[in-house]
């Protein structure tokens, strides 16, 4: 069963299985980076890691909260589209788990945090598409400026949603990925977008806490309010 209501969320978090390099050992393992774990820490939740392997949605009986977090890019095979020249580091074993994962989670009205990849995640899942690669569409890198280097986004925020409610009308974050949502899911209300128009935020209607952003406030250690909404709304499911 969950954690009762006095003890502090537990949150799951979805992990990379990639070929790793640590002391003298060169293996496959399950990672995270760790700005995801201080998030949910600082934010009051204690961070459970989820790898992708051994999948059972059971798991979600004993946590109070989700996180689908950011990575590699998303198969197009799961939403039926022939792969573009720029789509070359999938891992579709990882998108097996995950829609595993989101799919339960709803079910179960689990509080959800979708990050980057983990909104796309979501939009698949839920029966939407991809654009494989946003310099095609918008006509600049600005998402992804180069490798392992963040850019920045100004996001504009849908009046009355629960993103508006939790970041205001406008916020800039911090962005990496080339992919962002195209054919958006009947189920998803797109709550976000950038000034390109690029869709940066989508709630699934009808939950109190199901929320995917395509930029990583995972990024950003002086601003944990998607974090921290997450907790609360894991305290709540508690009970």
């Amino acid at each position: 069963m969950a954690s009762s209501a006095s003890d502090k969320p537990r949150i799951g978090i979805t992990t990379y299985l990639e070929p790793t390099i640590w002391g003298v050992w060169q293996r496959d393992a399950a990672l995270l980076p760790r700005v995801y774990l201080d998030a949910v820490a600082n934010a009051g939740g204690v961070p459970l890691l989820l790898p992708p392997v051994g999948t059972d949605p059971t798991v979600l009986d004993i946590l109070d909260g989700l996180i689908i977090a950011g990575g590699c890019d998303v198969d197009p095979a799961s939403y039926d589209a022939a792969p573009h020249p720029e789509t070359t580091d999938t891992r579709p074993g990882r998108d097996t788990h995950e829609t595993i994962l989101i799919r339960a989670a709803l079910e179960r009205e689990l509080p959800l945090l979708a990050i980057c990849r983990g909104l796309q995640m979501l939009n698949v899942a839920l029966g939407g598409t991809l654009n494989q690669h946003l310099p095609d569409v918008v006509a600049h890198d600005l998402h992804r400026p180069s490798p392992a280097v963040f850019g920045r986004t100004d996001v504009k925020v849908e009046p009355g949603s629960l993103t508006a409610r939790l970041l205001g009308d406008r916020s800039s974050v911090h962005c990496y990925h080339h992919q962002a949502l195209d054919l958006v899911a009947p189920s998803l209300k797109v709550t976000a977008r950038a000034e390109d128009g690029t869709v940066e935020a989508a709630e699934v209607d009808g939950h109190e806490f199901a929320l995917g952003v395509q930029w990583h406030p995972e990024e950003n250690p002086e601003d944990l309010r998607l974090f921290t909404a997450l907790i609360d709304a894991s305290r709540r499911h508690q009970s």
